[in-house]
């Protein structure tokens, strides 16, 4: 049987940041798009979503779904076939971070939720070719989530464990993808990840900012589809 794909999107964001890899790749396998706002912890939204997924499966996830991803696969190694980590990091929060987070909590549910969803992924991180439009379809999908989902997803980050020694026991065929003008996981981040998994492919896409899939669509299904080819690695 055809290899199934499980994609995890990042925080604000649901199946729309992956519809034109759905569009594609749909075609050629089983492809599902899971929700990554079912808990306050990322133990606890892997946790709740290991029962749904396929027996075997490939992972890949952004941003706060890479964090997911990661501990799927520190949970269930056995079930991941490959894994592609996409614009994200295996480091806990800092203490800055994390208190500047708490503060867009705090606003967020003072009703100033709006405003909080253009703090947590600038503008800038975005590529300056379909900035304002990229941009915009992601405060789309932030509102649509509400503040409560972008609240309990800020507490999962700020409680994430960290996950190199997940990346240093990797055996699958990794991938890591990253846009070059992204500000939020920059390329150095992706670069430190990949000199912690064995055999790790990295794939920088040249003008894309922090949302590859929706920011430069037919590269990041194109590069997602050549590490679905690629063999097995034997565990």
């Amino acid at each position: 049987m055809t290899e199934p794909m499980v994609l995890l999107p990042g925080i604000l964001s649901d199946i729309r940041l992956f519809l034109p890899q759905l569009t594609a790749l749909g075609r050629e396998r089983p492809v599902m798009v899971a929700p990554t706002c079912q808990g306050e912890r990322i133990d606890e939204i892997a946790s709740n979503l290991l029962p749904g997924l396929p027996p075997k499966f490939a992972l890949a996830g952004h941003g706060f779904g890479g964090m997911v991803a990661m501990e799927i696969l520190r949970r269930a190694p056995e079930r991941v076939t490959r894994v592609a980590l996409i614009s994200t990091s295996p480091l806990p929060e800092t203490p800055q971070d994390s208190a500047e987070r708490e503060l867009r909590i705090v606003g967020a549910r003072a009703g100033r939720f709006e405003d909080i969803l253009a703090k947590e992924v600038p503008m800038d991180a975005i590529g300056a070719a379909h900035r304002k439009d990229i941009w915009g379809k992601l405060q789309t999908m932030g509102k649509a989530g509400g503040a409560e989902t972008y609240v309990r997803q800020c507490r999962a980050m700020q409680r994430r464990r960290d996950q190199q020694s997940t990346l240093r026991r990797i055996k699958q065929p990794a991938l890591l993808i990253c846009g070059a003008e992204d500000t939020v996981f920059p390329v150095k981040r992706h670069e430190f990840m990949a000199q912690l998994i064995p055999y790790a492919q990295l794939a920088v896409l040249p003008g894309v900012g922090h949302l590859p899939s929706l920011e430069a669509p037919a590269a990041f299904g194109e590069t997602l589809r050549a590490w679905m080819k690629q063999p097995l690695v034997l565990q």
